[in-house]
This record gives C-alpha cells, structure tokens and sequence, in this order.
C-alpha cells in the first residue's frame, strides 16, 4: 500500500486541517493472561475442580479440535504528527496490508 508523506488532516489542537508528517510505529504490548473468561483464570479461581465434566475446560487444547494460524498480513498502524503545533495524533483503524511504503 503507498501512501504520502505528508497528508492534510484535522489537527484537535489547531482546530484546523493542517499539513501531517504520516509515520508507521509498531505496537507493542502483551495481553494479560488472566482477562475476562480465560481458561487460566477459571483454573486460579479453582472453577476447575472435582469429579465429572468440567464443561470447555475438559476439552483439549484449541489446536486439537479448530482450524488455527496466524493471519498473513498485519494491521497498519499509523501516526499523524501535526507540523505546526507538533503534536502526534493516531490512526483510528489500521487497514489490513502485508507491507506499507510512503512516497
């Protein structure tokens, strides 16, 4: 995918369209094991213990019984950095691309 530069946008500062410098950063950041509804948490809270069924927690591990696999190409991530007040905004959806080129 090409995309410029430079591009005008909404500055929230300016309050006005002005010129953007358009810049690509990598997200970072681990989920946390323990979110809402993991099999882990249930199995810390002891949800998991007993006799008999113990419902989707008997099951085996997902690759088992789904199709699995990461997905080919990643979501941009963009930043949009306001050259008169210099002040960065993000992308509010990345678009699904294997590689991103400026021009």
């Amino acid at each position: 995918m090409k995309l410029p530069k430079q591009m005008k946008k909404y500055c929230k500062t300016c309050k006005t369209n002005t010129l953007q410098k358009v810049d690509q950063y990598k997200v970072t950041g681990k989920r946390s094991s323990l979110t809402h509804g993991s099999k882990q948490r249930m199995q810390e809270r002891g949800k998991c213990k007993g006799h008999g069924n113990l419902g989707r927690l008997s099951k085996g591990p997902i690759s088992g019984f789904k199709r699995t696999g990461s997905k080919i190409s990643k979501k941009t991530a963009l930043r949009y950095t306001c050259t008169v007040c210099k002040k960065a905004s993000l992308q509010k959806q990345g678009i699904r691309t294997k590689k991103v080129e400026f021009q």
